[in-house]
């Protein structure tokens, strides 16, 4: 059984059911069952979770990065003429402003998540996007293009950092790494499935050329996506169907360790300020921001710097899905590994890792010489190490995050570093040097390095915090998880790294 003294198995007090601001209040207060609970019937019930909320959260994910990484396939079948991309860095640049639009949509999706039903908000989102990637056969000129690239950038950008409050408030801290690896992992290994699907539809002879039957097929299958999450996502353990009365107090009741609560619809100021004045957030908001840069010649630019080496459409559509599995098995391998040694902190150790075989990659597409056909294509393939560690960091950021507010902030806070990572990304390959690209992946090298070393800085920060808290003679505690304080104003919070 678990006790009110243990510390993986917190139970939560009638007075804790009592107060605080969190909703799990509305949970307890309806329970009145046994406060206490094994260790299998926790088991039994994460598992429940796991196959309510990962499987929809995983397909959404991979969704996502299909449609908006179609532009680097399109252009493989002729929207590069139809659109006059060609000219200057206008394919840059189409690549870039989808990531302005994510920009701007990344935080008024969370505050609507927060006082609106998160199901409700996640269905929205989704079925708008896929309307507006339908749309895109309506585009004839690069002006056109470049409106909507913002757009489906807006409406996109909601989605991972509600996934990432999603996980939060179902999973404890040291499960979490592994839930947002999942279905993170899901992006890599979309991009496996969508060379396949689009090699069939670039064989399309129609009036509509082949990309533009890619984007329908893309945009019809998120709109119906869209509409069924609505029925079938689950969007937090106080509200979520097919739970037992009992099932819902522990999935709340188990959260507790987390000292972050589950869900607040209030906005707090206070807890807005705070995290602007955190520099564990700017860490990783800089963090994200120097490593996503390397996404640009993921996404966009993969396929043609290996159609550049010599390769047709089709072939090249091929080529670039041993990416897709490399990447995806990292992620799902480091988040794995965060999970299952969570008690020796070395989540920090794993993305500083990644991070080394990004550069690694980087320098080598930068230095070897364009004969030397085997190292380039081990050096693309593995270049997206990187977002193994992303999955990671996600979980950290998470989990360091106190507060419901302050949590839903620094959640999208990261995806703006995500954006602008891959804004600047695609700006720094110029077209006059493809498909060798010197200037880009020179810059890639420097800023994966400079995310590495903030990576460390980062786990320092956490370590002297945790150090200092325990200088004051407060030990780790949960009497303030269902309170909705911050990380800062709970004495008793501990950061993991």
């Amino acid at each position: 059984m678990a006790s009110i003294d243990d510390k993986e198995f917190p139970v939560v007090s009638k007075h804790e059911q009592e107060t605080g601001d969190d909703e799990a209040a509305k949970v307890f207060a309806q329970y009145d069952g046994p406060l206490e609970w094994t260790e299998q019937e926790e088991k039994t019930l994460r598992r429940k979770i796991d196959w309510k909320l990962i499987p929809m959260m995983c397909f959404t994910s991979a969704l996502q990065y299909y449609d908006k990484a179609m532009l680097g396939q399109a252009v493989l079948f002729g929207m590069m003429q139809e659109l006059d991309l060609r000219k200057g860095d206008r394919y840059s640049m189409a690549s870039s402003i989808f990531y302005l639009g994510f920009l701007a949509g990344s935080y008024p999706a969370v505050i609507l998540a927060q006082r609106y039903p998160l199901e409700r908000v996640t269905c929205g989102i989704v079925t708008l996007w896929g309307i507006c990637l339908l749309l895109t056969i309506t585009c004839h000129n690069y002006q056109a293009l470049y409106a909507q690239r913002f757009f489906l950038g807006f409406l996109e950008s909601g989605v991972s950092p509600l996934f990432m409050l999603m996980v939060g408030s179902w999973y404890r801290k040291d499960e979490q790494a592994f839930r947002m690896g999942a279905w993170y992992s899901l992006a890599s290994w979309s991009a496996v499935v969508a060379p396949l699907i689009n090699y069939g539809i670039g064989q399309i002879n129609a009036v509509l050329a082949p990309w533009r039957w890619m984007y329908i097929v893309a945009g019809i299958i998120t709109i119906l996506w869209g509409a069924a999450l609505l029925f079938i996502l689950p969007p937090d353990p106080t509200r979520a169907s097919g739970f037992s009365e009992r099932e819902r107090y522990l999935a709340v009741a188990r959260l507790r360790s987390n000292n972050s609560g589950v869900r607040n619809t209030k906005f707090k100021v206070g807890q807005a300020k705070e995290l602007l004045c955190d520099l564990k957030f700017w860490l990783m908001f800089f963090i994200a921001t120097l490593s996503l840069i390397t996404n640009g010649p993921v996404s966009s630019f993969a396929p043609l710097i290996i159609q550049g080496w010599g390769y047709t459409s089709l072939q090249t559509l091929l080529l670039v899905m041993p990416a897709g599995v490399w990447v995806g098995s990292c992620t799902l391998t480091a988040t794995w590994l965060a999970m299952r040694y969570s008690h020796l902190n070395i989540r920090t150790y794993i993305a500083f890792f990644t991070q080394c075989f990004t550069i690694l990659s980087a320098a080598l597409l930068w230095k070897l010489p364009r004969s030397e056909k085997g190292g380039l294509f081990f050096s693309i393939y593995t270049l997206s190490t990187y977002g193994a560690g992303y999955g990671v960091i996600m979980g950290l950021q998470v989990a360091n995050n106190s507060g419901y507010t302050k949590r839903s902030l620094a959640s999208s806070g990261l995806f703006v570093g995500y954006c602008l990572g891959n804004f600047i990304g695609p700006m720094v390959y110029l077209q006059r040097e493809s498909p060798v690209y010197n200037t880009g992946f020179t810059i890639v090298t420097v800023a994966s390095a400079m995310a590495a070393v903030l990576i460390l800085v980062y786990r320092y920060v956490c370590i002297w915090e945790n150090q200092r808290r325990d200088r004051t003679g407060t030990a780790e505690g949960y009497d303030h998880a269902y309170e909705d304080p911050t990380d800062k104003e709970n004495p008793q919070f501990r950061y993991i790294y």
